[in-house]
């Protein structure tokens, strides 16, 4: 008849037992991470512009109307797709930080003019703090204008999580990213893009919303 266990050895077992688990459990959260980085970077360098009804930039910072190198990388691009004749609206997006004299959107579209996109193609929202808040009011205004499909710009890293959150809207999108942009110029930014990303992406798979950004 075996003995029992001593209360000692029940837990010497439990925490073998604990331990097993939390191994489990990393090798798990590793993997999930790991698929998640590939599938950022794979739809990062994919390309997918074609013929739809509006470009969007994605929003980033600006200094009083100016936009920041990143921000003005995804306006360039964007622009060259208007010019391209990849669609016929070009739409600008992003609020304002405390303390900011422009908007986002108003920094871009006055770029954008700049650029040769004239003013009565280009709409927006620039109220939006966040990347879904962005969404959330492109979705409105294209249900207003009829606009069913979009090519969306952005950085690299970024364009997973827009693409998703547009998708989930409604809204036909496609990605065309920003290929010069400096946010994924180095292998600390782009280090710190993912980490951000994976975040984002799992606060909203979580939550049904962003935790920022």
């Amino acid at each position: 008849m075996p003995r029992p266990l001593s209360d000692g050895s029940r837990r010497g077992r439990r925490l073998a037992d604990l331990a097993i688990v939390v191994a489990f459990a990393a090798l798990a959260t590793t993997g999930v991470a790991a698929y998640a980085t590939w599938r950022i970077w794979a739809q990062g360098y994919t390309d997918e512009a074609r013929p739809a009804d509006a470009i969007v930039v994605l929003g980033a910072a600006q200094w009083d109307g100016v936009p920041s190198p990143v921000f003005r990388s995804r306006i360039d691009h964007a622009v060259d797709l208007w010019k391209q004749g990849v669609a016929p609206w070009f739409v600008v997006t992003g609020g304002s930080a405390d303390g900011d004299s422009s908007t986002e959107a108003a920094a871009a579209r006055t770029y954008a003019i700049s650029r040769g996109v004239p003013l009565e193609a280009i709409m927006g929202e620039n109220r939006a703090r966040s990347t879904i808040g962005s969404l959330e009011a492109i979705r409105d205004l294209f249900h207003e204008h009829g606009i069913r499909s979009a090519v969306f710009v952005s950085d690299r890293g970024h364009m997973l999580r827009v693409l998703r959150l547009a998708s989930d809207l409604g809204i036909e999108a496609y990605g065309s990213p920003a290929a010069d942009s400096p946010s994924d110029a180095t292998v600390t930014a782009r280090a710190r893009a993912t980490v951000h990303e994976l975040g984002a992406l799992g606060w909203y798979f979580l939550f049904g919303r962003e935790s920022g950004g």
